[in-house]
């Protein structure tokens, strides 16, 4: 058996440890801290939290190879430290400690200490080792970065207190990495959903093809976030078509009519809604102030759009957030570009002159948070960064970023061939779109530049935490 290895990384927080300790502990932060390129699975939680002799099993895949990783915590000190121990996966040994200080007057640090040993011995070791240590300070450079901005985030708004917070399309790309965001900052997190309930965790029913929702059940909720629909990555065919208006259409209705029903309201509703709002425009700079534009997608987003009425009309704050490209490792346009980039098959797409307004998850998820907790804030508002970019030069940073070529056009009969109407409107029809209300209502922006939002999501950075790597002291 090879030698063990000590690695640790180590931050500064922007709040106290207790406050640090106390997102460590809250539901989701586990998924929080799952990195998005890493393809991971939570199989079976058991136990309490992070407290000693909790459990859990998670389904992780290298390759082509996937393999089960079994850890149970086995130490626990409240407000300062929690240990986990890999009892059965990939590392013959794997002692993780979490430690938190308080460095005064108002801040701590965050400090993962690892003790591991390669498989294979001192082959392994010779063989991987310093992939190993570069897998683990990318893996820890995403951890710490994102504790730090959702412990920014979260503070900025703590004294407004916990919401309780109803969400539909939890299982969409969005809405998976939402609630653990919300959850972690100490939020009530309520799934609705179309199948049965799951009592117990507080689910809300709802059927909007039937029109129906359980209201009883949203009692108490202080916000609603609604993301569901219809994913509209697909050939536009004319069953396609109308199953996006009416996903969109009747399910937001449904939802705000039955909103406005209620005796006790909702303060706030933010809604989906998403940039092809505004259609083809060339190189024209739009606005939340800018009107509608033609085509397949305009028509639905504004359709969409008008369907939160009821809720307005009932005296809700409505913030209908339109969203563009969302540039996350686990799914949506990145995820779908990622192979072949990798394969040496990216390059721009048509002209490669069309606009493509993106955004990154994080960003998403904060100004989500910045609608609920802004009273001010209402009607539509653009996510998206600051700094729109044009489809070559996308493509060109993401084919820099993977360190591989972007020398490979898909011309745009090919697009149209393959996709259709959608490949028209989506792909090479383009937006420049700028998110002027939020940079007015004053929102703070993680991801300013399009390098560092794919590097980020990608794994391609160690920047942030202080790194040390080392043979573990010998035992006694």
């Amino acid at each position: 058996m090879g030698k063990s290895l000590m690695f640790n990384a180590r931050s500064r927080m922007p709040v106290p440890a207790t406050e640090l300790f106390a997102w460590h502990a809250r539901e989701g932060a586990l998924e929080r801290l799952t990195p998005p390129w890493e393809s991971m699975e939570l199989v079976e939680r058991t136990g309490e939290g992070i407290r000693e002799g909790a459990r859990a099993v998670v389904r992780v895949r290298i390759g082509p190879v996937s393999q089960t990783l079994v850890a149970r915590h086995t130490k626990y000190i409240e407000g300062s430290l929690f240990q986990d121990t890999m009892e059965s996966g990939p590392f013959p040994r794997w002692v993780h400690n979490h430690r938190m200080w308080p460095e005064p007057p108002d801040a701590s640090v965050l400090e993962d200490d690892l003790e591991y040993q390669l498989p294979m011995g001192a082959l392994g070791q010779g063989v991987g080792g310093g992939i190993a240590r570069k897998r683990l300070e990318r893996m820890f450079a995403y951890r710490h970065t994102v504790t730090r901005e959702d412990l920014r985030r979260h503070a900025s708004f703590a004294s407004r207190g916990p919401l309780t917070v109803a969400v539909t399309g939890a299982s969409g790309l969005v809405g998976k990495s939402l609630l653990p965001f919300l959850t972690t900052g100490g939020h009530q997190v309520r799934r609705m959903v179309r199948g049965r309930p799951n009592a117990a965790r507080g689910d809300v029913a709802w059927d909007p093809d039937k029109g129906e929702v359980d209201t009883a059940a949203l009692e108490g909720v202080d916000a609603v976030v609604h993301l569901a629909g219809e994913n509209v990555a697909q050939r536009w065919t004319p069953e396609a078509q109308e199953r996006i208006r009416k996903s969109r259409n009747q399910g937001t209705r449904t939802l705000c009519e039955a909103l406005a029903r209620m005796q006790r309201k909702p303060k706030v509703l933010v809604s989906a809604a998403a940039i092809g709002f505004y259609g083809d425009r060339g190189n024209e700079v739009v606005t939340e102030a800018s009107p509608s534009g033609e085509g397949f997608l305009a028509s639905v987003c504004r359709d969409w759009e008008a369907a939160t009425a009821p809720a307005e009309e009932a005296g809700i704050r409505v913030v209908r957030l339109r969203i563009g490209v969302v540039l996350d490792a686990r799914g949506g346009a990145l995820a779908e570009l990622v192979t072949p980039f990798k394969l040496g098959g990216g390059g721009r797409v048509g002209s490669g002159q069309q606009w493509f307004s993106w955004v990154s998850m994080e960003d998403v998820l904060g100004l989500i948070q910045f609608a609920l907790f802004t009273p001010e804030l209402r009607g539509p508002v653009n996510a998206v960064a600051p700094h729109a970019v044009r489809q070559e030069e996308f493509a060109k940073t993401l084919g820099r970023v993977l360190s591989r070529p972007a020398v490979m056009p898909l011309p745009a009969v090919a697009v149209r061939a393959m996709f259709g109407q959608m490949g028209q409107e989506v792909l090479l029809e383009g937006v420049h779109v700028r998110p002027e209300v939020a940079e007015r209502h004053g929102y703070t922006f993680t991801h300013l530049e399009l390098e560092g939002a794919l590097r980020f999501t990608l794994g391609r950075t160690t920047a942030g935490p202080q790194f040390t790597l080392g043979p573990a002291p010998e035992q006694p």
